[in-house]
């Protein structure tokens, strides 16, 4: 089987989408190279949001996802086919 992760490191990086994201964990479990860890959506983040990914915050803990070690992510994708709210892109880093 041939390695899903076909780019090298660093040449993208996964955006979360903050109005989106509900911290269900599904990216961290599914990357293999431990990309992603949950955390809680600081005060200031929270502002910014509309005001129905408030209520979503609100209700799930304001618990999301964090791409806190993007530097590691090799674009497979398989965060962005995992997460159930499509929250995930990536996007090409920046020289």
């Amino acid at each position: 089987m041939s390695e899903p992760c076909q780019q090298p490191p660093g040449a993208f990086a996964p955006i979360i989408d903050r109005a989106r994201c509900e911290g269900k964990a599904d990216c961290v479990v599914i990357c293999p190279y431990e990309v992603f860890e949950l955390d809680i959506l600081p005060p200031e983040d929270r502002k910014a949001l509309p005001f129905g990914a408030k209520v979503k915050g609100f209700v799930h803990g304001w618990k999301q996802s964090f791409a806190v070690r993007a530097d590691a992510c090799r674009a497979c994708g398989l965060c962005v086919k995992a997460c159930p709210e499509k929250a995930i892109t990536l996007q090409r880093a920046q020289d």
